[in-house]
């Protein structure tokens, strides 16, 4: 056991943090203050390997594992986590296809999307987010094809997606295993997307509602057996929860760098605001708690490339580092006192990114009813 990165681990961390300093930090501000999708940055870290990271080699991506995933993850995140979301959001929709695609699916989707493309991930439904079994969506079968009804919501990237990996019912009746998995082209008759959200934070990541109608698809576009959807829903939670924790951890350490910068510059009653211990003890803190969260993210990460299940360290993970992204950020622009609630000021921005990592890929309060279930089954 020893907590040492490979030379060329190190090499990939160090190339995004790079990618992040010189190209997401100084337009970050923008994008927030705009809503536009980063197009630009999007393009560069095509050039430069960072998007399409989790697909395997032999389609054409970046072969990484989550652990070297959780690396990047964290460095793009420090630059902004509404860009890093723009760029993640096609690993996202891979997972269904990398687990449970066939080898043709693989070719045609994840090549397709190693060529240029965007997708999108599209599970939660105005009534259905972390009751998913809980989704109206449905895909009736009709001789070789089927008919996909319903609407997704806070859908990332929706507005540029080229397709959609989307989970509706086949059969109601069979509950959550009637769920499946499908591949749904962006031009098809009957996909509809609304104008995007007006978000609190991460304003560069694209979010909006996407509609189906009559949508028709062949056979081959599902993703797995009829009824694995669900199942194929869960493995990409355990996949995706790791790199979620590390990018809270990125914004974090962000927001702690900024307080600590400022602490010690920041002059009251003669000294530095760091030495009274009501800042400095903030600052201990920060540290502390994004180093756990950093470790609860390795780890779970780890895990998932050993083939070991990971679900309870993949939400220890997820809890634990948003609710620090969302302390350490809070805690940073009261260090900064009234400065920090201006927008001249970069902690106000990292305050509203933060709280939606308590919200997506699974609530705070959904990864603890996991941990507890975990428990009891001793795992």
């Amino acid at each position: 056991m020893n907590f040492h990165l490979s030379e060329e681990q190190k090499m990939l961390r160090e190339m995004a943090h790079d990618f992040a300093a010189n190209e997401i930090v100084p337009v970050a501000a923008h994008y927030d203050e705009t809503c536009e999708f980063p197009w630009d940055i999007v393009k560069k870290a095509r050039e430069v390997g960072l998007i399409n990271t989790n697909i395997p080699a032999e389609y054409g991506g970046g072969g990484l594992h989550a652990f070297e995933e959780a690396l990047i993850g964290e460095e793009l995140a420090w630059g902004c986590t509404g860009i890093s979301t723009a760029l993640n959001i096609n690993n996202l929709a891979s997972i269904p296809i990398i687990v449970a695609g066939s080898e043709e699916q693989k070719k045609k989707w994840l090549g397709s999307l190693v060529d240029g493309a965007m997708a999108s991930y599209c599970v939660t439904e105005p009534g259905a987010g972390s009751d998913v079994a809980g989704m109206q969506s449905t895909a009736r079968k009709v001789g070789n094809e089927y008919v996909i009804n319903g609407t997704k919501t806070f859908i990332s990237n929706a507005s540029v997606a080229d397709f959609y990996v989307v989970f509706a019912y086949t059969d109601k009746s069979q509950k959550h295993m009637g769920v499946s998995c499908f591949v749904v082209e962006r031009d098809r008759e009957g996909v509809s997307v609304s104008k995007k959200f007006d978000k609190m934070g991460q304003r560069a990541s694209d979010t909006a509602e996407v509609t189906f109608e009559e949508v028709v698809v062949p056979e081959e576009n599902r993703i797995g057996p009829e009824g694995a959807g669900f199942l194929i829903a869960m493995k990409v939670f355990d996949a995706s929860r790791p790199g979620v924790a590390a990018a809270a951890v990125g914004l974090a350490r962000r927001a702690m760098e900024e307080a600590i910068n400022y602490a010690k510059e920041r002059e009251a009653f003669g000294q530095p605001i760091y030495k009274f211990q009501a800042v400095g003890h903030k600052l201990a803190d920060m540290a502390m708690n994004i180093e756990a969260a950093r470790l609860l993210a390795w780890r779970a990460a780890w895990l998932l490339d050993q083939g070991t299940p990971n679900t309870k360290f993949a939400s220890f993970a997820k809890a634990f580092a948003a609710d620090t992204a969302m302390k350490v950020t809070t805690d940073a622009v009261q260090i900064f006192g009234g400065y920090g609630y201006m927008k001249e000021y970069p902690v106000e921005k990292l305050m509203r990114d933060a709280k939606v990592f308590q919200i997506y890929e699974g609530t705070s309060e959904i990864q603890r009813n996991i941990i507890v279930r975990e428990l009891v089954k001793g795992r």
